[in-house]
C-alpha cells in the first residue's frame, strides 16, 4: 500500500519520508551542500557519492554547471510533466527524464561524478563508454 501521494505528479509512496525527499525534485530543493567545493544536492546518498571525487583527488564540476555547460538547475513542473508517461525513469536530482533506465544510469553519473571509464593510456577518466573510445 502506498498512501503519500505526491500532489504535483502523482507518484505514490509507502512511507511519508520517501514522499518529502521525493518533493525535492519539484521544489529545486538541495539541502545537502559539499563543504568542499559548494554544490548542493537533494540527497545525502548523491552527497556522499559526490565526495568520493574529492577523495580520489579528482576535479569536482562546482557551480550547478555540468560538463557541457548546461546548467543542473531543475526544470520547470510544466517541462516537467510534458513527457511524463513516454518517459517513466526520472532522475531524482534533477527531475530530467528517459525513456530506458540505462540512460537514467548513465545521466544519474553527472550529478554523482563517477566515470568508470578510464583510459590504459594515460589515466584519465569518463562518465560514457563512447567518451572514452573517442578520446
Amino acid at each position: 500500500e502506498k498512501p503519500y501521494r505526491c500532489g504535483d505528479c502523482g507518484k505514490s509512496f509507502s512511507q511519508r519520508p520517501n514522499l518529502l525527499t521525493h518533493r525535492r525534485v519539484h521544489t529545486g530543493e538541495r539541502p545537502f551542500p559539499c563543504a568542499q567545493c559548494g554544490k548542493s544536492f537533494s540527497q545525502k546518498a548523491n552527497l556522499l557519492a559526490h565526495q568520493r571525487i574529492h577523495a580520489a583527488g579528482e576535479k569536482a564540476l562546482a557551480g550547478g554547471e555540468q560538463e557541457d555547460g548546461a546548467s543542473s538547475k531543475p526544470k520547470p513542473r510544466s517541462q516537467q510533466r510534458n513527457y511524463q508517461e513516454d518517459t517513466p525513469f526520472v532522475c531524482p536530482e534533477c527531475g530530467k527524464s528517459f525513456r530506458q533506465k540505462p540512460n537514467l544510469i548513465t545521466h544519474r553519473r553527472i550529478h554523482t561524478g563517477e566515470r568508470p571509464f578510464t583510459c590504459f593510456l594515460c589515466g584519465r577518466s569518463f562518465n560514457q563508454k563512447t567518451n572514452l573510445v573517442t578520446h
